[in-house]
């Protein structure tokens, strides 16, 4: 793959937040020079490389079975899959119908995944046994959302002892946007060669029909205004405008684990932006950070314009203001965000109509991170009480040894 090169990125404190970069050949050849005249170029092998250490979570909500195929048929190979579901179980159960439809996908390609349910009471109890109970609702099951579905993914990530995560929305109708994405997600942390960084996707054009005709904006409703209220905090410190954060609201991104195990994750539809916020809170120099090699290494932040259009399901007006004003909440509530900031954000939600005067942003909800999880006990309840995780092995299908990509003697003791 050859991405334009980055020749400006954004400091603060140890994040180092770099310029939108083009993929400019989605199969750049056998080429292995590093540098091409204003590109870089990632080898297929360094693809491989990442790929093989990656696990991608598909978060999945009463997506339709051919959506679901195709989203499972672009993540490469050699990338372990987790699907963590919230679909409806009532009155036909959707998740025995997304089970069955990853079990037949890894027999057919050889491949491994692992599945599991949002609201299955055990893993719910598993969950609070490995020492995270505010994941848990006063219904006793983990609450709904979409930050906390990413959560559960990075958990079951985190036990496999790959290196790296990646996350895809399930509800991307283009296989081949899906591939890219993956693809983009090894480039980048290639790229970075760093143990704490990040790549998140800008998409290159999200298609509307209007008026009996594709038209190919270039713009999300929601991540326009995450965007701007995301580079006017990083304005407020430097004294200098600027439009460096292009993701703010980006459902598809990746990291390396050491980093993500040291996030705290956001419910909801905050949990994007609020990754940026959370960077800034504990690696951005303004409050004391509880990770000084972090701070020593420094946290890249990749940006990534891909080629292939992002058609997704369309959720609605409402949906999309929602998104909004969670990421606004969270840039609000962020005690790194200067006075100046937290007044404006009041007068243009009032603007909206999303608040009255004199009201005050809610708070979202932020829990701990994944890396203070006893992982042996959330395995051990998984495994004993939670009847919708499964491990999928295709690959004796294949002729290889069988093998569950999660055993308990080979989880890995975080140092968190």
């Amino acid at each position: 793959m050859r991405l334009a090169d980055s020749f400006r990125s954004e400091r603060f404190g140890a994040v180092r937040i770099h310029e939108l970069q083009r993929v400019i050949e989605l199969d750049s050849g056998a080429l292995h020079e590093a540098f091409s005249a204003g590109s870089r170029v990632v080898p297929p092998e360094a693809l491989r490389a990442v790929e093989s250490q990656m696990v991608i979570v598909v978060p999945c909500m009463n997506e339709s079975r051919s959506v679901i195929e195709g989203v499972l048929s672009g993540i490469p190979h050699d990338c372990l899959i987790v699907l963590v579901s919230n679909s409806d179980k009532l009155p036909v159960d959707r998740y025995e119908i997304e089970a069955q439809t990853l079990e037949q996908f890894c027999r057919l390609a050889g491949r491994s995944a692992i599945s599991v349910h949002q609201k299955d009471p055990g893993l719910a109890a598993a969950f609070k046994a490995a020492g995270m109970e505010e994941l848990i609702g006063e219904d006793g099951l983990v609450r709904a959302g979409k930050g906390e579905a990413m959560l559960i993914g990075m958990a079951l990530a985190a036990m496999s002892g790959r290196r790296y995560l990646g996350y895809v929305d399930a509800d991307n109708y283009v296989p081949g946007a899906v591939h890219e994405y993956c693809k983009a997600y090894a480039a980048g942390l290639w790229l970075a060669d760093s143990p704490y960084s990040m790549v998140r996707i800008s998409w290159h054009s999200k298609p509307k029909l209007r008026d009996g005709r594709l038209f190919f904006s270039r713009r999300g409703r929601s991540s326009e205004i995450t965007n701007e209220w995301l580079n006017r905090f990083l304005a407020e410190y430097s004294g200098f405008g600027t439009e460096v954060i292009a993701t703010g609201n980006a459902g598809e991104h990746a990291m390396t684990l050491d980093l993500g195990l040291k996030l705290r994750l956001a419910g909801g539809f905050a949990v994007e932006p609020y990754e940026y916020m959370d960077l800034f809170e504990q690696f951005g120099g303004i409050l004391e950070s509880a990770s000084p090699d972090v701070m020593a290494s420094s946290v890249p932040v990749l940006q990534i314009e891909t080629r292939n259009p992002h058609f997704h399901d369309n959720k609605g007006e409402e949906h999309v203001q929602g998104m909004r004003m969670q990421a606004l909440n969270v840039v609000y509530h962020s005690p790194v965000t200067l006075p100046s900031v937290r007044q404006a954000i009041i007068d243009f939600m009032v603007a909206q109509g999303a608040l009255e005067v004199g009201q005050e942003p809610p708070r979202e909800r932020v829990y701990p991170p994944v890396g203070s999880l006893d992982l042996e006990l959330l395995y051990d309840g998984l495994d004993a009480e939670a009847l919708s995780f499964r491990q999928f092995d295709g690959r004796a299908s294949a002729g290889y040894p069988a093998a569950p990509p999660i055993e308990r003697h080979a989880i890995p003791r975080l140092s968190v």
